[in-house]
């Protein structure tokens, strides 16, 4: 039964536990190259260099390309309840929490496509 992890060092152990982090990897850049925004994370990234890129792409995409990045959400499939959750009040916050739910969303498609 799918459990969704609490936060990102959990999601990443649990990845490496299942051996699907390079799932992980590959599901992250195939979404973000639909959404037309280029990103292409190596297979040897370490989680936490993972987990910094991934926050200051989210970060630029709000500042710089509103629109861009509301397409990304919609093309990765973020619930909206939970960005609507989100306080918008400090942007470097803002940013890390909807990387949390890009990461989460993403696990989720790799999690499921490995078990089903």
């Amino acid at each position: 039964m799918y459990i969704s992890p609490l936060n990102t060092d959990l999601l990443f152990e649990e990845a490496a536990k299942e051996s699907l982090y390079l799932n992980l990897i590959e599901q992250i850049n195939k979404d973000f190259n639909l959404a037309n925004e280029g990103i292409d994370f190596p297979k040897s990234i370490l989680p936490e260099e993972l987990k910094i890129q991934l926050h200051e792409k989210i970060y630029r995409l709000i500042q710089y390309k509103f629109a861009e990045y509301l397409n990304l959400l919609y093309i990765i499939d973020v619930s909206e309840a939970e960005i609507k959750k989100l306080d918008g009040s400090d942007l470097v916050l803002l940013a890390e929490n909807v990387s949390f739910l890009i990461l989460k969303r993403e696990w989720q498609k790799v999690w499921f496509r490995n078990k089903y």
